[in-house]
């Protein structure tokens, strides 16, 4: 029997505060700060789907993925399904192998913007000085029960989301609790991500969040999703990518973690 056929999908921002980000000026880079867009890094939404467009040769969805006009396609098509343009919405984008989007929407809570495009991570147990993120709300952070096997799933984000949905079940998790699960590694138990974010750590002076292998691979890197929020904070310097093994967590470890609707958040560790 053939699996069930998937959706490549990604998440994103809509919301109208991002507008302020805009100046026009070519020294700011970055989607929001270049164009006067309610959608959240949406540049960085379109390069991780026709990556993993690429990968599965779904080539009628890289050609509507490929390009400046496709960007700017998407984005209409984005914001022509939002129906409450007033306030905060997460986006659920859709795309199959013939290159057909499907748009999702809903409600999402109200970010600071300094938590959407943070000028630094504050390290641990220092106050926000100005322009910098707010603290609350603080997410509780737990750990796997159990190991996951690294896969193009976990590489690739799609709407083959067991393994993820089944480590928020073991950690008790439910919808609008602030927490968050790690997901680990079945070949070194190292950490590979959370279940809907990226996470960084403290250590040795810097933030540090599990390495992606650029292409997917079962050898190289952690196994995790290249995320949008991610990406934009290696490419910044406010992280580097480095391993992270479970046994070098402590209960109690001030953390960040981040997605592309939410932003960067705090959040506490227990073991």
């Amino acid at each position: 029997m053939s699996e069930a056929p998937f959706f490549l999908l990604t998440s994103l921002r809509y919301d109208v505060e991002l507008k302020r980000l805009f100046t026009g000026d070519p020294r700011h880079n970055g989607w929001n700060y270049n164009h006067k867009s309610p959608l959240y890094m949406l540049d960085f939404h379109r390069d991780r789907l026709l990556r993993a467009a690429e990968h599965w040769k779904w080539n009628t969805a890289v050609e509507k993925l490929s390009g400046n006009e496709a960007l700017h396609e998407l984005a209409r098509m984005a914001q022509d399904a939002v129906v409450d343009a007033t306030k905060p919405q997460r986006i659920r984008i859709l795309v199959n192998n013939q290159g057909t989007f499907t748009f999702q929407m809903f409600d999402t809570p109200s970010q600071p913007l300094e938590n959407l495009y943070p000028r630094i991570l504050t390290p641990p147990s220092l106050m926000a000085g100005p322009d910098e993120q707010l603290h609350p709300p603080c997410f509780d952070l737990v750990v796997d029960d159990s190991a996951t096997q690294r896969s193009e799933f976990t590489h690739f984000k799609t709407t083959r989301r067991a393994v993820y949905d089944a480590a928020r079940q073991r950690s008790g998790i439910k919808p609008g609790d602030l927490s968050e699960v790690l997901i680990l590694n079945a070949d070194d138990r190292s950490v590979m991500e959370g279940s809907i974010t990226t996470p960084y750590f403290w250590r040795h002076g810097r933030w540090v969040t599990p390495p992606v292998s650029p292409r997917f691979s079962l050898d190289k890197g952690s196994g995790g999703h290249d995320g949008t929020s991610r990406r934009w904070a290696l490419e910044r310097g406010l992280a580097i990518e480095e391993a992270v093994q479970v046994d070098s967590l402590s209960d109690g470890e001030e953390c960040w973690i981040s997605n592309g609707v939410s932003g960067f958040q705090r959040a506490v560790l227990h073991i």
